[in-house]
Order: structure tokens, then sequence, then C-alpha cells
């Protein structure tokens, strides 16, 4: 999902800037406020796990990469805010030290692994879990659901500003500017991966980290720790 260099137009990439900083802002004094020093390994945690998990990604053609991201798990455990941060900081690091993801394009990027995808797994997986137990089985369930779900959502959108692109910059003669593959192209190809493959990762993954938990240190599953 990691949107690269050279596939947003300018305005595209300037208005996600400006959409994330007032995010970013409210994500650092939420956190700020109530990050308790217990959790603050926990932050720096799920940060590399996010960095890490986000590695393993698979080229898709038309310029962009398929994979899991790990938000999901880190918005469950601390909430969507803190997952802001973690991700926000595993994103820009990728993108200064190693190319994965463009410079330009980081306000984008973490518009949907940063921000659309920790909230809407957190409020999945809130929905789904509504009362369980710690302990329950539905907690279980809820975090894969919402693991799913919410990294599709994600690469929905990333296939959608994709998609976008030209329509909104291109030459007089109809040629595109940046992104070439229009909406019939860009979505099909960002949804069908991950949904038939990363998107199940995703869901895995935190259910598999979700169960460990409840069986070994079911605290931090406590209602009311979250960020």
């Amino acid at each position: 999902m990691h949107i690269p260099d050279g596939y947003l137009g300018p305005a595209t990439c300037g208005f996600f800037y400006l959409i994330m900083l007032p995010i970013w802002t409210a994500a650092s004094r939420i956190v700020k406020r109530r990050l308790s020093t217990k959790q603050v390994p926990l932050l720096a945690i799920g940060a590399a796990f996010s960095f890490v998990i986000m590695m393993f990604n698979v080229p898709i053609p038309g310029g962009s990469t398929g994979h899991a991201v790990g938000g999901v798990l880190v918005a469950i455990l601390l909430g969507p805010w803190a997952a802001c941060i973690a991700i926000t900081v595993a994103l820009v690091i990728q993108a200064l030290l190693f190319g994965d993801g463009g410079i330009t394009a980081i306000g984008a990027n973490c518009f949907n692994m940063a921000f659309v995808l920790p909230f809407a797994g957190y409020y999945i997986y809130k929905a789904v879990s509504y009362k369980a137990a710690i302990n329950s089985r539905r907690r279980v369930i809820a975090a894969g659901v919402a693991g799913y779900l919410a990294l599709n959502i994600a690469a929905g959108l990333t296939g959608f500003i994709f998609g976008i692109q030209p329509l909104l910059h291109k030459t007089v003669d109809g040629r595109a500017l940046y992104c070439p593959y229009g909406l019939n192209v860009a979505l099909p190809v960002m949804l069908g991966e991950h949904l038939l493959v990363f998107g199940w990762v995703e869901a895995i993954v935190t259910a598999l980290v979700i169960k460990y938990l409840q069986k070994y240190d079911p605290q931090l599953l406590a209602e009311g720790r979250s960020i």
C-alpha cells in the first residue's frame, strides 16, 4: 500500500499533508496526556512491529505494494491515537531510510495506514466484541474481522487515490501526468491482493496475538487502558 514518489500530483500530496498535520498534532497531545510510563515500551514495540511486518511487501502492478500493517493490533492494545503515532514513525523511517513509500506521499500513506486503518480496525473490534469478556472467543474473532476489514478499507482508499490521478492531473491532450491507471484498474488491483492474501495475514496475526494475550497477559486487553 506504500505510494511512491511520482504517482500523486502535488495538489494531492499537499492535500493529504494538510489533513494529517492536525491529526498528528491531536495524536501527539492525546498520547502525551494519556500514555503511562509503563506503556511507553509497548508503544515503541508497536512501532517496531508495524515496521517489520510492513517490510514483507510484494510489488503490485501499477507502482504500489501489498502487505500487512499490524496497525489494528496496536490500536486494540493502545488505542487508535497511539497506533497513529506508532505507524507514522514506521512509515517515515521506511520512506527516509529505505525508499519504501515516497517522501512526497508520506501524508497520503499515513492517512491510509496510520489514520484510517487503525481507527477503522479499532471501532470494528469494539463493535464486534461489545461487552464480551476479556477471555471470550468473540474477542479473538473480533480482532480477526477488524484486521481483515480495516486493511482492505485502507487498500481500497489507496486504489481510489491512485485511480483519480488521471482525472485530476493530465496534459491538454488527455494523457496522465502521474499515476497512469484509472479507477477501473487501480481499485481492482489494490483490493484484489489484499482481499485474497494480505487481509488474511493481518487477520490471522491480529487474532493470534489477541488469543495469546488472553492467556498470558489479559491485563493488556482490559477496558480503559487504551490511548
